[in-house]
């Protein structure tokens, strides 16, 4: 398998996944990409339906990473994908099934349903990809005698997911940057109560696309890149994309019996990574009718999916919300999408980006591309405060069962696309303890705690403040490192 930029940079060279694996952003400033999606075919989803999650998600891999020993790859999933690892379960679920898929009932002719991804150390579903990414990593440096200090940027889940996933793996060190006081009070005690040495907190005075800008800078820095050997966890790295795709054949499995049914997923969605993997597993076959992009106040991608306009907000039009995950006004993964929209024309992709830099965004309305957005199954929808309330309480007070904010985004959005006779999976983000102060006001009442977390927030917290500066980034690196 070989993987090229969006932007075109290196078509007559060659990247294996294990190129690709430890960095970020292609030369060019582009996302990788295969040169083309591997097909499933009806055999191969007929014998997968009986797999384990692990050997599911070899199978899968496998399709992307060919240049990896097959009996390395599966020893590594096997090790991630493991009861004990995923064991946080509510509702006296089976933990062996990793994502357990939760019908909350019919509604407008049609199941609906949630799938389970907040099983894992963080109770997010970013643990889903980030488990698989630190053995990747660890295995990868251990083979090639090599270090790699990773920059990641987080909304609230990205950031403790990596951290858990990273804490203590051999040959890695993680400086993850958040947007200071603008996460919960458990995600910020999540990170930044890790004593970890090879973990490093820094809160920038800014929003969360500040972070993400720094990161692409430091990135697009190549000699810095290569002097202290910078590499990324943030979905623009493609295994992490990759890991994702996993779930959503285990999610269609568990909602279908045949192979000929189509089902619909809606992503709660600001960067576009967790869609983008539904995206791609749609590309490789499996029958997905439709593909529900769900946002808060921050609706970027509403907006596109709607009108043709990819318009990004500055960081004082980038509201503060009670889905704080999705409170991202530049989706650094929608990038791979468009390079498919197009044809794959990276020329094209390239001075549309440069547009977005340059002008704050691009409008394909009128260009006829727009058009093309349904043949790919993307619709959208928006979520408001009043609208997490209500739905939280309803699906409360209809199915006795209690959603975490970015969720209820979801449901309230995936009702507006139902259809009779197709299962709509709404994936589930996180477990509502994450944002309780939400799940108070709509319920008057505290969600479970996991007893892992007990006394959380009380525990000591070690980060650092930085102005939102790449520049005094680098520096603050330049000195951990160097020492």
């Amino acid at each position: 398998m070989n993987y090229i930029s969006t932007r075109g940079a290196g078509l007559g060279e060659r990247h294996s996944f294990s190129d690709i694996l430890l960095g970020g952003l292609a030369k060019d400033g582009g996302l990788y990409l295969p040169a083309q999606y591997p097909h499933v075919s009806d055999a191969e989803l007929s014998r997968w339906r009986t797999l384990s999650y692990a050997d599911l998600a070899f199978e899968i891999l496998a399709k992307f990473c060919d240049d990896m020993p097959a009996d390395d790859l599966l020893a590594l999933t096997r090790r991630t994908y493991r009861a004990d690892v995923y064991a946080n379960v509510r509702d006296g679920s089976d933990a062996q099934r990793i994502t357990p898929l939760k019908t909350l009932g019919f509604e407008g002719g049609a199941p609906l349903a949630l799938l389970e991804l907040s099983n894992g150390p963080t109770l997010a579903f970013k643990d889903m990809a980030m488990q698989l990414l630190g053995n990747l990593f660890e295995y990868a440096l251990a083979r090639h005698g090599q270090q790699l200090n990773i920059l990641g940027a987080t909304s609230g889940d990205t950031g403790s997911a990596a951290e858990y996933a990273m804490r203590g793996k051999r040959g890695v060190r993680v400086f993850m940057l958040s947007p200071h006081r603008k996460m919960s009070a458990f995600q910020t005690a999540q990170m930044f109560s890790l004593q970890d040495p090879n973990i490093v907190n820094i809160a920038v005075e800014g929003v969360f696309d500040d972070c993400q800008d720094i990161v692409k800078a430091v990135s697009n820095d190549h000699a810095f890149k290569a002097r202290y050997q910078i590499g990324t966890v943030n979905s623009i790295n493609w295994a992490r994309v990759v890991a994702q795709v996993v779930y959503y054949f285990r999610g269609y499995f568990e909602a279908t019996r045949g192979n000929d049914q189509r089902v619909s997923f809606t992503v709660p969605s600001g960067n576009f990574g967790n869609v983008c993997a539904g995206h791609i597993a749609r590309m490789m076959g499996l029958p997905i009718d439709k593909l529900v992009v769900a946002t808060n106040e921050n609706d970027v991608l509403d907006e596109f999916f709607r009108t043709g306009n990819y318009r990004v907000r500055a960081a004082a039009e980038t509201h503060h919300t009670t889905s704080p995950s999705m409170d991202i006004s530049k989706a650094s993964n929608f990038e791979r999408f468009v390079f498919d929209l197009l044809g794959r024309d990276s020329a094209r992709v390239l001075q549309l980006f440069r547009d977005v830099e340059a002008k704050g965004g691009f409008d394909l309305a009128a260009s006829g591309d727009f058009a093309r957005v349904r043949e790919f199954g993307f619709v959208s929808g928006r979520s408001t405060h009043a609208d997490r309330i209500a739905t939280i309480r309803d699906v409360h007070r209809r199915y006795q069962a209690m959603i975490d904010t970015h969720t209820a985004d979801g449901v309230k959005v995936a009702r507006e696309y139902l259809e009779p006779g197709v299962p709509m999976i709404v994936l589930e983000t996180a477990q509502p303890i994450k944002f309780g102060d939400t799940i108070r006001e709509a319920l008057d009442r505290d969600p479970p705690r996991p007893p892992a977390f007990d006394g959380l927030e009380a525990l000591p917290q070690r980060f650092t403040v930085l102005p939102a500066d790449a520049a005094r980034v680098k520096d603050f690196i330049r000195a951990q490192i160097d020492g």
